[in-house]
């Protein structure tokens, strides 16, 4: 039976772990916090899963919490006149619906599945001397561990990582309270709130620790009017700056905030980061190779709500491509293919998100305008998040965005 570590216990490390569990390797998870202390403790994320990540949840049987998450049935894009008004809103149909669901919730309750299936679970958290160690006892060393010292093991990328500082400001509040958006009052849908200039305001519904609950979402341009969440440690006062800048930016959406509360004391989140490609193949001191997961190796801005899916994608990739390797090696060639193979999703992930993170160029503009008039160009851009190789057939190229939406009028 051959030996796997995964180090880190987010969605890929342990979709993961669970995945190479149920085809019978001998798995061990290195996780630097229990599933108790992971329930009770801050959010760690924002997340909206669409079909086909929910799918590869599905294929493992580790879809706990379907039936109790909430149906997001929709996309919807707001565009933010300089007066406050919207001159574009409309909401594009999932052809398979996306949820979230609190990765507190999420990954406690998944930590404990593989413990109870048997899996060896060891709370501590991993240091590159760690894993010198663990590289001798182990036939593959795979980190998912996204934070902190492990990642300084996998080399920028510079071809493949056009920003070198972060892009956006995050602030996150999870909150109960939030009222339905008007327009579609029976259905669920993540909003997509652009304000040119200045930033971003998502909303999601979810599944968190105490039921269904809402996440206001701001991603501040840094320097600029949102990026005012540093610092701020009282979640309170998280949540009064977050209103106010939804009064004073996106007030449609501030309508129905008006008597939302945080569902709990750590519902509150801020930060930021540079998205970064890494070389996938980490050496250590001894000579040994690890093998960098998900967000390790592709982290891309969580402005196109890509990160929990391209971790699901991440997972099952690497999942087919360890079984299909049967006995041999994981020599440092094997990484490099396994890599390669998920680079085939991800880069067209880490383009649509770079390019959304820049100034929309005119062409762009006029295609998600269109979208206001022309109901399947708003459903195709809805269902580009659940695959954003889509994006390459017509957002890119002025020509091709010019055809599809001729195409589109006159059908």
């Amino acid at each position: 039976m051959r030996k796997i570590l995964v180090v880190g216990a987010g969605q890929s490390g342990l979709q993961l772990a669970l995945g190479l569990q149920s085809r019978g390797y001998e798995v061990t998870l290195m996780s630097n916090r229990t599933a108790d202390e992971i329930r009770s403790g801050r959010i760690m994320s924002t997340q909206a899963m669409f079909d086909t990540a929910l799918q590869h949840e599905r294929d493992l049987q580790l879809n706990f919490w379907e039936s109790h998450a909430p149906r997001i049935e929709g996309l919807g894009v707001s565009v933010a006149a300089p007066d406050a008004s919207r001159p574009i809103d409309w909401v594009g149909t999932l052809d398979g619906y996306a949820q979230s669901v609190d990765q507190r919730v999420k990954m406690a309750g998944w930590l404990d599945t593989f413990a109870q299936r048997g899996g060896q679970l060891v709370i501590h958290g991993a240091a590159v001397s760690d894993l010198d160690y663990f590289s001798r006892t182990y036939d593959l060393v795979l980190i998912s561990a996204g934070k902190g010292e492990l990642v300084s093991m996998f080399g920028r990328d510079a071809a493949r990582s056009p920003h070198d500082a972060p892009q956006r400001a995050l602030a996150v509040s999870y909150v109960h309270g939030l009222g339905p958006r008007p327009e579609h009052p029976a259905f669920d849908a993540v909003r997509c709130n652009l304000v040119p200039g200045v930033g971003e305001l998502l909303v999601m519904p979810t599944l968190t620790t105490s039921g269904r609950a809402d996440i206001l979402f701001w991603e501040g341009i840094p320097g600029g009017p949102l990026d005012v969440f540093r610092g701020v440690k009282d979640p309170a006062e998280h949540l009064s700056l977050t209103l106010e800048l939804m009064e004073r930016y996106v007030p449609w959406e501030y309508a129905r905030a008006t008597k939302v509360e945080l569902t709990d004391a750590g519902g509150t989140l801020a930060g930021r980061y540079a998205p970064t490609v890494r070389n996938p193949v980490g050496r250590l001191p001894s000579g040994g190779l690890v093998l960098g997961v998900a967000d390790v190796v592709v982290a891309n801005d969580p402005i196109t709500g890509q990160g929990s899916n391209s971790a699901a994608k991440c997972a099952a990739s690497y999942l087919d491509s360890i079984v299909e390797h049967g006995d041999r090696p994981f020599d440092e060639a094997w990484m490099r293919t396994a890599f390669d193979r998920y680079w085939e999703v991800a880069r067209h992930v880490t383009k649509w998100t770079n390019a959304m993170l820049g100034e929309p160029p005119e062409h762009v503009l006029g295609l998600i305008g269109a979208a206001g008039q022309l109901q399947p160009v708003a459903d195709r851009f809805a269902n580009g998040f659940d695959d954003p190789s889509d994006f390459e057939n017509y957002f890119y190229d002025p020509e091709k965005t010019a055809a599809y939406l001729a195409e589109a009028a006159a059908a």
